[in-house]
């Protein structure tokens, strides 16, 4: 094990990001550059060796946390990285994206501050990354076996490179002008570097992975043509349709998904525009929605230079610590103050939007609001709360309500749904269609990047089984299985 007494010397110390003023004005990461290896050592020993590490049962992927914590601590690069990707193929993104539900399970986490477990992660690949320990691993031999993924988000990349090694040869295909999906056009520079999606990418395609972007199954290849070209299909194309907010003024300008808006930012950073077409430069911006997607909306507005940017969210604040309906080891609703919210703005709780209001030109200028209370599980408005706030560019972010429906590859397979309009399957990750499996939110549902990865490698067991009878693969989860949430 690590120090035996770590956790007992070492108080919890974090990542340092760069100050305000300095990062509002690039898009780089948040992260001061070098600030982690001088105390993830120390860090990392904190890590107790418990006899029954609940941080496995936090995680879907069962990563190894105390084995690389003990190599981390021993400063063992390359045996770290190796147990890391024995779980896990792609730890820089999890290790900059997740939101550590295994450090909500951490042991020490009872009476303590848990162990920095997503620090140490980052720590490991990118250390291994600079080491030169990340190679390709291409196949020994063929099996003549052909795959096709569609989606290139993390589920479908997981699933990609699973069944390339074990010999199958595999076509990546996105609708997008580049690979990486929400990855690439979701999430912002900031939080997350795009050329660590690139050198992934170059390592897949070393190993034999082939990638076709700006093809959509469904428009521009029909599904059914797409199943008699391979052997097997993985659907990996995520849970993309937006949930809306059908009140009066919707129709105005200026009010867009946040898919509508992050990606545009996401394209000037990549050299596509030189400014994005819809921008918060100057304006009042309000985001509807207080999830990590509404995260990434307030600090892409901070950026872009909004005169001033709310927050809405219709829950009520949650807490600073663990509340007795949610105790360790599940992932706690807490008060979170993301590198976004450092950066400025106003966050409002316990507030629904009752309508917007425009000006004579149709574009929207006010957001109008009440205060909500809960009753039998339904928010309630408060009488006498009405107010309205300046509105003149608004995101909605407020999650998505299942995979896209309209561009017509669930109709073209012939694809059942489930209750909540996800794609169905067995318990292989197998639809009703022979030889068309699902991995990721388009049949999960709406979801973490660490549950995609792992429905990822769980689906290509399943594909691999298919295809030969029998599989080595690793299948971490099932389709059933759920978080530890209460």
């Amino acid at each position: 094990m690590a120090d035996p007494k770590g956790f007992l010397n070492h108080e919890r110390e974090i990542a340092k990001t760069r100050p305000v003023e300095e990062r509002v004005k690039d898009w780089n990461e948040v992260y001061q550059p070098g600030s982690l290896l001088p105390i993830i050592s120390k860090q990392a020993s904190r890590c107790m060796d418990c006899g029954i590490p609940f941080c496995h049962n936090g995680c879907p992927l069962g990563n190894l946390i105390p084995e690389w914590n003990d190599y981390a601590y021993r400063e063992d690069w390359t045996e770290a990285s190796e147990r890391l990707h024995a779980t896990n193929n792609f730890p820089e993104f999890t290790g900059r994206l997740c939101p550590a539900p295994c450090e909500a399970a951490c042991v020490l986490g009872i009476n303590q501050p848990p162990v920095t477990i997503k620090n140490v992660e980052v720590s490991i690949i990118d250390k291994a990354w600079d080491n030169g320990d990340v190679t390709p691993q291409p196949p020994e031999r063929l099996s003549g076996k052909t795959v096709a993924v569609i989606g290139s988000g993390p589920a479908g990349l997981a699933a990609a490179q699973q069944l390339t090694r074990a010999g199958h040869t595999v076509a990546v295909y996105e609708r997008a002008d580049r690979i990486g999906g929400l990855l690439r056009y979701g999430i912002p520079e900031f939080k997350m570097e795009k050329r660590h999606i690139n050198r992934r990418i170059e390592q897949m395609r070393a190993e034999g992975t082939k990638f076709r972007t700006e093809v959509e199954i469904g428009r521009d290849l029909d599904a059914k043509k797409l199943r008699k070209r391979y052997d097997a299909v993985v659907i990996a194309a995520g849970s993309t349709t937006s949930r809306d907010l059908p009140v009066p003024g919707r129709e105005l300008n200026g009010i867009h998904f946040a898919m509508e808006y992050l990606p545009l930012a996401n394209k000037v950073q990549e050299g596509d525009l030189t400014v994005a077409p819809i921008s918060a430069e100057g304006k009042h911006v309000v985001v509807i929605g207080g999830g990590d997607t509404g995260a990434d909306c307030v600090g892409t507005a901070h950026r872009q230079g909004a005169a001033s940017v709310t927050q809405l969210e219709i829950m009520g604040k949650p807490g600073d610590e663990r509340n007795p309906g949610q105790p360790w080891p599940t992932f706690p609703m807490l008060y979170k103050v993301t590198s976004a919210h450092e950066e400025g703005g106003e966050r409002i709780y316990s507030v629904s939007t009752t309508h917007f209001e425009g000006d004579e030109d149709g574009n929207v200028q006010w957001l109008h609001l009440t205060e909500v209370e809960f009753k039998d599980g339904r928010p309630e408005p408060k009488p006498g709360t009405e107010r309205k706030i300046p509105a003149q560019l608004v995101t909605l972010a407020m999650g998505f309500t299942g995979t896209d429906q309209e561009n017509g590859l669930v109709e073209q397979f012939g694809l059942e749904l489930d209750e909540r309009g996800n794609i169905a399957r067995d318990a292989d990750f197998a639809t009703n269609v022979p030889g068309v499996y699902v991995a990721g939110d388009a049949g999960r549902g709406q979801s973490l990047i660490v549950w995609a990865i792992a429905e990822g490698r769980s689906a290509a067991k399943g594909v691999d089984r298919f295809l030969t009878g029998v599989s080595a693969l690793p299948a971490p989860i099932k389709p059933t299985d759920r978080a530890l949430t209460v």
